[in-house]
């Protein structure tokens, strides 16, 4: 029986158009091994503050909330690159990550959820920090963190040309070695996804 290709949503935890958070993302999904389709989700701008009276006037989520969770619950896996904003994830990201964490008619969508994370800065660091504060949420949240390979990518400037592609041929190769990774790492520890069925 035919199988279908495993399903990676990827999530940049910045609302910037031309952040290099997006850019890293295109690029993995560009990257993704055979068998893998990749897509870069661009509506983060739309999920509210989290506001529990909102919640309560809106059970299934506000749109902008609900789109998010019917699109993690359709993706076998979830990779997320993270700006650093002193010394942390950003504000914007940390919110979908409350509003991701409540039960809702998608179930709560990270729990048991494949993830991975990586992130780019441009400053020395390459976000360390912040994937690490990320980390501890998606652990709260129940995610399934791949704890390996990590990629900090350090002074992102040097790495992507004027359109935003990344043309680092070593940046390139870290980040394909980190995408096949990742399909290994769904194939893990979510064998009953589907898709590992038929088509």
């Amino acid at each position: 029986m035919a199988h279908r290709p495993l399903r990676v949503l990827c999530l940049a935890g910045s609302l910037r158009r031309a952040s290099w958070n997006r850019s890293l993302l295109q690029a993995a999904a560009s990257l993704a091994p055979a068998g893998v389709e990749a897509e870069v989700y661009d509506a983060l701008a739309t999920v509210p503050l989290f506001d529990e009276d909102l919640e309560q006037a809106e059970p299934e989520g506000p749109p902008g909330v609900r789109a998010l969770r019917i699109a993690i619950a359709a993706a076998d896996g979830l990779v997320i690159a993270t700006p650093e904003y002193n010394h942390a994830l950003p504000g914007v990201l940390k919110n979908a990550l409350d509003w991701l964490s409540r039960e809702s008619p998608q179930g709560e969508v990270l729990a048991e959820r494949p993830v991975a994370v990586l992130g780019a800065s441009s400053g020395p660091w390459g976000t360390r920090l912040a994937q690490a504060s990320l980390r501890q949420v998606l652990h709260t949240c129940g995610a399934l963190v791949m704890p390996s390979p990590a990629l900090f990518m350090a002074r992102a400037a040097d790495h992507f040309d004027a359109q935003g592609a990344l043309v680092d041929d070593t940046a390139r190769a870290s980040l394909q070695r980190f995408m096949g990774a990742f399909a290994g790492w769904i194939e893990r520890v979510a064998p009953s996804c589907p898709a590992a069925g038929a088509a």
